[in-house]
């Protein structure tokens, strides 16, 4: 196995995406990269998408326009975080755990998981 960093973040997200899937609850789970961040709602089985939201929505594009440094940075992801959580809640997804898919709980992962909790979603 090649020890590069993709690598190494997917084995760390091995292990709670496996104790995610024994507690059989929906998993928000967040991905992302230099220029943007994504958050997916998946069913417990994870074979489906319920809600989604991201940085290169109309919207949200929108929104960031006004700021600098468009949707890499901690002020995207809190909007990302608002978007997804207003989206589950009005789909009736009221808790989710949270998969931070092996990334640290910080910067970028930890404004999305804050906005998504102060805007009503539990986990």
């Amino acid at each position: 196995m090649a020890f590069d960093k993709k690598a190494s973040r997917l084995r760390r997200s091995r292990q709670t995406r496996h104790k995610i899937s024994e507690l059989r609850v929906n998993r928000l789970s967040v991905f992302r990269s230099n220029a943007h961040i994504y958050a997916n709602i998946l069913s417990p089985e994870g074979d489906r998408v319920l809600v989604s939201a991201s940085t290169v929505e109309a919207d949200v594009r929108a929104e960031l326009a006004k700021k600098p440094g468009r949707g890499g940075n901690v002020s995207a992801a809190s909007i990302v975080g608002k978007r997804v959580a207003e989206k589950a809640l009005k789909a009736g997804i009221e808790s989710v755990a949270f998969d931070r898919s092996g990334y640290r709980y910080h910067g970028r992962v930890r404004a999305l998981a804050e906005a998504a909790r102060e805007a009503g979603l539990k986990f």
